[in-house]
């Protein structure tokens, strides 16, 4: 079971943020090439996290969110990372499976893609983004980008933003792929960013970006398995694998009905609940 309850961008041009994050809990690192590096500093910041990548020792899986190939960066970012490979590449502002294609032919073998739904042509064009195949592996909603470009008011409830939640996780889930919700900017709103991340986890995301290390352990906790969501699920399992059960596609757990569906969903939830304690319990390095 992947997590990526976590996903913590980091500025590649900052040696120190790196360094630091080698040790913290965040499900996936992203050593970000594109909107937090200033243009001049773009080659710099390249070797930055090609030099990352060689040394290693992250306690989480690592990512590099490139330039667009449409820039005069996006290019030269992926043939540096053919030497260092990262676990995945994050290829911002796609709007086909034409652009996704072009960025997966270029990509290391081994190496997953992850793609930015931010604009408004992205959300129209879902579905056949998000059907464009291997190693596409992720929706990551950008929330700056595609608020920007609609022109949106975003309050605390996001309201103007369901749709698109929505949408995304569903594209997400009917390709088999991860859905990432967006950012929270105010670093120094903590009961945004819980808010967020219960809303986030209601809409059927598996994870959330963050722009802070502060923000991990609200998204961790927010995106496991609840203690009562594992009692029920456990409840589930072990009815089904009774006597009585047995040739029976529903059954009455307490007061409620559960089908083999809902037996699917708490061996799925169990699963995650599984890897979330053992990464709990893994030292930072």
């Amino acid at each position: 079971m992947e997590l990526v309850r976590s996903v913590l961008y980091l500025p590649a041009s900052n040696p120190r943020a790196i360094e630091k994050a080698r040790g913290l809990k965040a499900d996936a690192v992203i050593l970000d090439l594109e909107d937090a590096v200033a243009p001049d500093a773009k080659a710099e910041a390249r070797q930055a996290a090609v030099d990352a990548l060689a040394a290693g020792g992250f306690g989480s899986r690592v990512g590099v969110r490139i330039n667009g190939l449409d820039t005069a960066w996006g290019a030269d970012d992926l043939t540096a990372l053919c030497v260092h490979k990262p676990d995945f590449v994050v290829a911002p502002k796609i709007e086909s499976p034409e652009a996704v294609r072009a960025v997966a032919a270029r990509l290391p073998i081994g190496t997953d893609l992850w793609i930015m739904v931010e604009t408004p042509l992205s959300v129209l064009r879902l579905d056949q983004i998000a059907g464009a195949g291997a190693p596409l592996a992720a929706l990551m909603l950008g929330i700056n980008d595609f608020g920007e470009r609609m022109n949106l008011v975003l309050g605390p409830e996001r309201e103007p933003l369901k749709p698109w939640l929505a949408a995304v996780v569903a594209a997400a889930r009917g390709h088999g792929l991860l859905a990432i919700d967006g950012v929270v900017n105010a670093t120094d709103d903590s009961d945004r960013l819980q808010a967020e991340c219960r809303q986030g986890r209601a809409f059927g995301f598996d994870g959330k970006s963050l722009i802070h290390p502060a923000q991990i352990d609200a998204a961790n906790a927010a995106f496991s398995p609840s203690p009562e969501e594992v009692a029920k699920a456990r409840e589930v399992v072990a009815a089904f694998a009774s006597a009585d059960a047995q040739g029976k596609g529903a059954i009455r757990v307490g007061y409620r009905m559960v089908e083999r569906l809902h037996l699917e969903a708490a061996h799925r939830l169990l699963a995650r609940h599984a890897a979330a304690s053992t990464r709990a319990a893994v030292p930072p390095i």
